[in-house]
């Protein structure tokens, strides 16, 4: 699916589809076919996450070191709801959560960057 942010200000997804995700910078552009963190204060990171089975709470202590106001979590081709013992440190942190499937959390993280939000994507492009 093709966005067309209003502006791009910040770091937005441009596109995305099943199993991968275009990310449009200041600077251009770059497709990521595995899990990646998505920010909209220029974070764009590779996320060792092959599949939600494999997270762990250090995943979310990497989310909450970047401090956002928000995470979208993307869990992939379908939601799936994050237990509270893998987000600890986001809790800890005070930094809210929102899972959706990872397609949604696309068109939601664009919207709440071009609001100037500090929101992070981090998005599961497999399963």
């Amino acid at each position: 699916m093709k966005m067309q942010p209003d502006k791009f200000d910040v770091q937005a997804i441009a596109a995305s589809g099943p199993g991968w995700v275009a990310v449009a910078t200041k600077d251009g552009g770059q497709r990521f076919e595995t899990s990646v963190i998505i920010g909209s204060r220029g974070e764009l990171i590779p996320w060792p996450v092959p599949d939600f089975s494999a997270l762990t709470p250090e995943h979310f202590a990497q989310l909450a070191a970047l401090k956002p106001e928000l995470v979208v979590f993307g869990s992939g081709k379908t939601i799936r709801f994050v237990p509270p013992k893998l987000q600890r440190a986001l809790i800890e942190a005070r930094i809210g959560m929102e899972c959706m499937d990872s397609m949604a959390a696309c068109r939601t993280y664009n919207i709440l960057a071009q609001e100037g939000r500090h929101v992070i994507a981090a998005l599961l492009l497999a399963g």
